[in-house]
């Protein structure tokens, strides 16, 4: 089922705070063409080490569905707009999509 168009999606990992307003985030991803989609995931609890510290936290966990040309532009994109110090950004790919929704993603993001 891979296409050519498939194989540029890519899926981008992000988590933001509780507080923070997931959804303002994300919309401004998409307006800005960056993104096809944001999918903000319910809250969740991260336990991680910073700072030599164990730190627990109340998250929310963003799957960026988006292609690989547009990675160094959310990069610098998430440089002005993420609160975090350190934002998780994992990059998951390659991802097996379908044509048509390649296509969209693709179309969504140029």
């Amino acid at each position: 089922m891979t296409s050519t168009a498939g194989s540029s999606v890519v899926f981008l990992l992000t988590t933001l705070g509780a507080d923070t307003d997931a959804a303002a985030f994300a919309r401004t991803l998409v307006d800005e063409n960056l993104a096809a989609c944001v999918s903000v995931l319910p809250l969740m609890s991260s336990v991680y080490r910073w700072r030599g510290a164990i730190e627990e936290a109340r998250e929310q966990q963003l799957l960026i569905k988006t292609t690989l040309t547009r990675i160094d532009d959310l990069r610098d994109r998430f440089r002005t707009l993420h609160p975090y110090e350190l934002p998780e950004f994992v990059v998951l790919q390659p991802v097996d999509a379908s044509r048509m929704y390649a296509a969209w993603v693709v179309e969504s993001t140029t």
